[in-house]
């Protein structure tokens, strides 16, 4: 029997993937209604958060839209800019940004119709701001002294040729720089349309404020504590928070738990996590909507195919954040056909990589219900990053 999940084409409903998480995900639980903070009228959040410290309102900004425009516009003053520099040492600054939140990152974009030449640039800093002196009864000054922060710097000589190209519509195309940046192009004029970069929450407060405007934040090294007990410490009781979006909306959301690694599964300098099993189709997840990045200049809108971004959070055995980013990452078709009993369709996979870890998706696309079935997730994270972690020798 052909394995079908009933859903419109194209729909993206936040309730549905609520719906999904509870039942693929967790155990069933009975409903009670209860009250939500965010559903709090904006007089009664406003008068909450001006007994907060600077700090705290920079922290209450970071955890979605309505709280950002709360606490930023009244109170804190956090705006992330961007800014590019050419190979003869002009800045170009770029402050004005649309932001949208999600579970666990915040996407930013930028456009304009000044960007520098495309020929000419040569790295692009991404940079947290805040104001240098914080009222808290004054709205920030944007005119006033600012503090800068480093997040990231991006080198982007030869942008075209060394980057990687997950994708394109009719008039951009996109390429994709670790971590987390995407710059898209103009098809005829090989021009900067838009850029636009995901941020993880996961210390997003500290690499937005604590860094210098020449030097990035450096957290503090994890100090392992050796189980001598446990034979397989650092092999097991992982959870996996996954997020895949298409900055308007969102395809999946959910939380898989208990997740462990075999010493058989250690190869390669990689420890193998398997989120999803191709083999057990009861854990195989529908996706909400046809997968496609949304994207928007002053003039054009567009939405690039088989592009999302991806957010990952792997937590530890004491639920402390192990490995986070957030990225874009793009689908690619298999020339292999589906081979499971339950579904007859395209097999598409998705492949994302950094220095601690490796992510497989594999999907099946059902053309009778128009959607896309995750059949196999496997992790891959770094020995080096887990031995580090936990004091053990893998």
């Amino acid at each position: 029997m052909l394995r079908t999940f009933a859903t419109r084409p194209g729909e993206c409903s936040e309730t549905v993937n609520a719906g999904i998480k509870s039942l693929y995900l967790t155990p069933a639980l009975k409903w009670k209604p209860r009250m939500c903070i965010e559903s709090m009228p904006s007089e009664m959040l406003l008068k909450i958060f001006s007994y907060l410290d600077a700090v705290s309102l920079l922290s209450v900004g970071c955890v979605n839209k309505l709280f950002y425009d709360l606490a930023n516009d009244k109170l804190s003053g956090l705006s992330w800019i961007i800014v590019l520099k050419d190979k003869n040492g002009k800045e170009h600054v770029m402050e004005k940004a649309n932001l949208s939140f999600k579970h666990t990152s915040v996407t930013i974009l930028w456009y304009s119709t000044k960007w520098p030449c495309l020929d000419v640039v040569s790295t692009l800093k991404l940079f947290g701001v805040t104001p240098l002196l914080l009222d808290q009864n004054m709205p920030p000054n944007k005119n006033g002294p600012r503090r800068l922060s480093l997040i990231a710097e991006y080198h982007l000589a030869n942008l075209t040729e060394s980057s990687v190209a997950v994708g394109a519509d009719g008039l951009v195309q996109l390429f994709s720089v670790n971590p987390g940046l995407l710059i898209g192009i103009w098809k005829e004029k090989n021009e900067i349309a838009f850029v636009m970069v995901s941020l993880h929450y996961h210390q997003l407060l500290e690499r937005s404020i604590l860094g210098s405007a020449t030097v990035q934040y450096a957290p503090p090294p994890n100090k392992p504590v050796l189980d001598d007990i446990d034979p397989e410490y650092g092999l097991h009781d992982y959870s996996l928070h996954l997020e895949m979006h298409g900055r308007s909306c969102t395809y999946l959301r959910g939380t898989f738990r208990n997740l462990f690694c075999r010493k058989g599964d250690i190869a390669n300098g990689y420890l193998r996590l398997t989120v999803v099993s191709l083999k057990d189709n009861r854990k195989h997840l529908p996706l909400i909507g046809t997968l496609g990045l949304s994207w928007e200049t002053d003039v054009f809108k567009g939405n690039v195919k088989d592009c999302y971004m991806m957010n990952l959070t792997l937590f530890d055995e004491i639920g402390e954040p192990f490995w986070c980013f957030s990225a874009p990452v793009s689908m690619e078709l298999s020339s292999k056909t589906s081979g499971l009993y339950d579904y007859m369709g395209h097999i598409y996979t998705t492949n994302y990589a950094d220095s601690e870890g490796k992510v497989c998706v594999k999907l099946v696309w059902l053309e009778e219900t128009r959607q896309y079935i995750i059949v196999n997730l496997v992790l891959y994270v770094s020995t080096e990053k887990v031995n580090n972690w936990y004091g053990t020798n893998y």
